[in-house]
């Protein structure tokens, strides 16, 4: 990714860049699965939404967990400009994150589980930066889709929080938000790591296990 000086803070309102009024060309198809990658999606599927460094790694992380998961997604959210391009992103000044949407199925897969393998395969507490890869676009953050996920989305970083700081971690720097609108990426970054099997993954976890996520929600 790119490695050029970039904004550590996020822009406000009047510093972001326009952006457009139209989506940017996109995959139709997940290229793993070969599912539609847009909406609408098969009743009963619920949705997730992480941004826990490059979305190429962190992208593959998510359809490996198998069959509970319905499609992935890499894009652009939390930030200000609208449909932006991965170029205006990696400037620092759209204000969003690189992030993964993940489409699941409830009964297969639960939201707990999701959260565990953001967890683990990050390190959370690098501020605006993971590993290698920095700036304002590669931040820990989970955007939830109602109060559940809230709720879980907090006691998971409470708990991991503990976690790491028993192993000498300094504080979490994850943000918790509402989703806002999610920006699909360009065709190229969608599924990137199963097209290019042997391509960057600046992905790395801190080896703490965190200790929720070990089963499928009950109905």
């Amino acid at each position: 990714m790119f490695s050029f000086r970039k904004p550590a803070t996020l822009p406000t309102p009047d510093q972001a860049l326009p952006g457009r009024p139209s989506p940017i060309p996109t995959a139709e198809t997940h290229f793993v699965n070969g599912r539609p990658l847009q909406p609408p999606y098969p009743e009963g599927m619920e949705k997730a939404l992480f941004g826990l460094g490059c979305f190429w790694g962190a992208e593959r992380k998510f359809w490996q967990m198998g069959d509970g998961i319905w499609i992935t997604a890499a894009g652009y959210s939390a930030g200000i400009t609208p449909h932006p391009t991965y170029e205006e992103v990696c400037t620092g000044m759209t204000g969003h994150n690189e992030v993964v949407l993940v489409v699941f199925d409830p009964r297969k897969t639960s939201y707990d589980a999701l959260l565990r393998t953001f967890w683990e395969n990050h390190d959370p507490t690098q501020g605006m930066r993971q590993g290698n890869d920095v700036g304002t676009q590669y931040r820990s953050g989970i955007y939830v889709f109602g109060e559940a996920q809230r709720r879980a989305a907090e006691a998971s970083k409470s708990a991991y929080a503990q976690a790491l700081g028993a192993r000498g971690y300094g504080p979490v720097t994850t943000e918790i938000l509402d989703a806002g609108p999610f920006y699909f990426a360009e065709d190229y970054h969608q599924q990137y790591l199963a097209k290019n099997p042997n391509g960057y993954c600046g992905l790395g976890g801190t080896g703490v296990s965190c200790p929720i996520g070990t089963g499928v929600a009950a109905e």
